[in-house]
């Protein structure tokens, strides 16, 4: 819940620029409020006043022995309760105005043998609470919660007494009244304590480390205290991918962004190109980031074909040299993919190599040749649930000559075999896999709502609203 977010006094964990900013504004702070509101509300209703007893001298009557029992609290009004950044500091909560309502039973003895008993109303109105939520890392790279500082104050009550002589208990009431709301003060700051530990079940279902697929995992752990200023409270997290089992780190330093004033939704995810560029790192060293194409992955409909006669056409020693066989490309990139952000623009640059193969009658594989391919692809990025995907279209695409097993030939004249190769089948099966996504930060049931997505420079900006359905 939003909730979890009222945090302050983190102890700084790494010295290092993060790849992803959560930023929470004063609208999720209020949502987180509403949310708050009713879990306070039942630890409070949980309040236990246990039996009072004593004696008191009440003129003329004398001394009275009275007792109050079974006492039930069964309203609690929080009419007032806010939420407070206090810059450089932390977050400050505070209930003001708020009521209880509580009845028991009452008994008396005076004049050693008149007994008398009935029950009895007590509404105590003005109740204030003023609380702080530190939290520190657990050993999961977790966040945890606690109360560090809280004041409580009961104000004025009023109490009825029904039933029997209860002309007696309005003579005294003023020092029960005393008795029950010093019960009742003593024991609200505990129940606010709880109220904040109740939050860290719903902490430790941060996605610190989320999996991705088979290759890849993404690591959201905290790199330092959050920033708090007057309107909003930052959060500064890895964001890095790694290979699963082996956390290897790229070549390239997360480089330091700052999110730009936003105040329309209750929450903003900063993606940098860093997060992007070590998702590519993390799939060029796995080794997945390549594909064989066959003729059946062409649609029947085009007039190429992969085969030494289509490429005999354009190169004729193959088909002169492999009469007759069907053939096989081999797709796969020579270093890291490089994401760049740019306002409204993200692109990637890669740099790769198509190795062409006869196939044989026996299916062995005969290579015929080896061509640099070097692509621009245009990127849309979007949100998908709680996943940032994305699609590609092909910009431009360079070929030079590598490696020929068969004699010199004019490159261009493959442009448009390979042209179609990227586009009919390259790039579908690339899109495949990033419409699946990759989790963003998330905690527990929660779902994004009114999403807005811009790409601006070195980072993906993500304006959402947050609803938690569990």
């Amino acid at each position: 819940m939003l909730l979890c977010f009222w945090l302050f006094l983190i102890p700084p964990i790494l010295c290092t620029d993060p790849g992803v900013k959560v930023r929470l504004t004063e609208k999720g702070l209020e949502y987180g409020r509403q949310l708050g509101v009713a879990s306070i509300q039942q630890r409070l209703k949980t309040i236990k006043i246990p039996d009072i007893s004593g004696k008191e001298s009440v003129p003329p009557i004398g001394k009275v022995e009275y007792s109050l029992t079974n006492m039930q609290i069964f309203n609690v009004g929080l009419p007032t309760t806010a939420v407070d950044l206090v810059p450089g500091v932390g977050i400050r909560q505070s209930i003001s105005k708020a009521s209880i309502s509580l009845n028991g039973n009452w008994r008396v003895k005076y004049l050693r043998i008149i007994r008398d008993s009935g029950s009895f109303q007590l509404n105590v109105n003005d109740l204030a609470v003023t609380s702080s939520i530190a939290i520190r890392s657990d050993n999961t790279g977790r966040p945890e919660v606690s109360s560090v500082k809280c004041e409580a104050t009961v104000g004025s009550a009023t109490i009825k007494f029904h039933g029997g002589g209860s002309w007696l208990y309005n003579l005294f009431k003023n020092f029960i009244d005393k008795a029950l709301r010093s019960q009742m003060q003593k024991q609200i700051c505990p129940l606010v304590a709880d109220a904040v530990s109740d939050l860290n079940p719903h902490l430790k279902t941060l996605n610190v480390i989320a999996k991705v697929d088979q290759y890849a995992e993404i690591e959201y752990s905290m790199v330092s205290s959050p920033r708090v200023s007057k309107s909003y409270l930052d959060f500064s997290l890895k964001g890095e991918f790694y290979n699963i089992g082996k956390h290897e780190e790229p070549p390239f330093p997360p480089e330091a962004f700052l999110l730009p004033p936003q105040v329309n939704n209750m929450m903003y995810i900063g993606v940098s190109s860093f997060t992007a560029n070590s998702a590519a790192f993390v799939y060029n060293k796995a080794g997945v980031i390549s594909l064989y194409v066959t003729d059946d992955m062409i649609p029947q409909s085009s007039p190429l074909r992969l085969n030494t006669e289509t490429f005999g056409k354009f190169i004729p020693q193959i088909a002169k040299t492999f009469p007759g066989l069907m053939m096989k490309l081999l797709v796969k990139t020579v270093k890291n993919p490089v994401i760049t952000f740019l306002p409204n623009n993200a692109t990637v640059q890669a740099s790769g190599t198509v190795t062409a193969y006869a196939i044989q009658r026996n299916a062995t594989l005969t290579p015929l040749f080896i061509i640099k391919l070097e692509t621009s692809v245009s990127a849309k990025v979007f949100v998908r649930d709680t996943r940032l995907a994305g699609a590609v279209t092909l910009n431009k695409m360079n070929l030079t000559l590598g490696t020929s097993y068969v004699g010199d030939f004019q490159i261009r004249f493959l442009d448009s075999i390979f042209q179609m190769v990227l586009k009919v089948v390259v790039i579908p099966k690339l899109n495949a896999q990033l419409g699946k996504g990759y989790p963003l930060p998330a905690l527990g049931q929660m779902k994004l709502v009114n999403t807005v997505l811009l790409v601006l420079k070195d980072y993906t900006l993500i304006g959402t609203d947050v609803q938690f359905t569990g």
